[in-house]
């Protein structure tokens, strides 16, 4: 086993530690601890074979090497309890990124489902007129990333 190979298996028992606490802690306070997004970036990079950045890159967590090219990504996680609602967050244009990963996850905070969409139709569906939200605070609702992007990996 590789020496990546042994850091990823720590991490992802690390990430199972930390989600059952996020369990435990939103029993007791109907609260959130937090860590949606880091669970998404390892989801994203186990199951779509991204590398991810370096802490703090800016406009991009991860990158895919296609050819040549290295195409970066941005990844953030939605934590979806029953119906589809809410919204993706914040997502600006200041930066370099190609992409956007939704990584979407159940209650017990578990993957099951990879959408993407190009900087190019985000940035079209974020500046359509009419939500402030969408308009002012780049959030798109979860249902509007859906219909721009197209789903890479589902759970089986």
């Amino acid at each position: 086993m590789s020496r990546r190979s042994r850091e990823l298996k720590v991490i992802e028992g690390l990430l199972n530690k930390a989600k059952k606490l996020a369990r435990q802690y939103r029993a007791l306070t109907g609260k959130p601890l937090g860590i949606t997004g880091e669970i998404a970036e390892f989801c994203a990079a186990k199951y779509l074979g991204l590398e991810l950045a370096p802490a703090r890159s800016a406009g991009y967590d991860a990158v895919r090497v296609n050819g040549k090219r290295k195409i970066r990504i941005q990844i953030k996680g939605r934590c979806i309890a029953g119906k589809i609602r809410g919204r993706v967050p914040r997502m600006t244009f200041t930066h370099p990124w190609d992409r956007v990963a939704l990584v979407l996850l159940d209650e017990n905070l578990e993957a099951t489902r990879i959408y993407e969409a190009t900087r190019p139709a985000v940035k079209k569906a974020l500046l359509t007129p009419g939500s402030k939200a969408r308009n002012e605070r780049g959030a798109l609702a979860v249902k509007q990333f859906l219909r721009i992007g197209h789903l890479v990996w589902e759970k089986r």
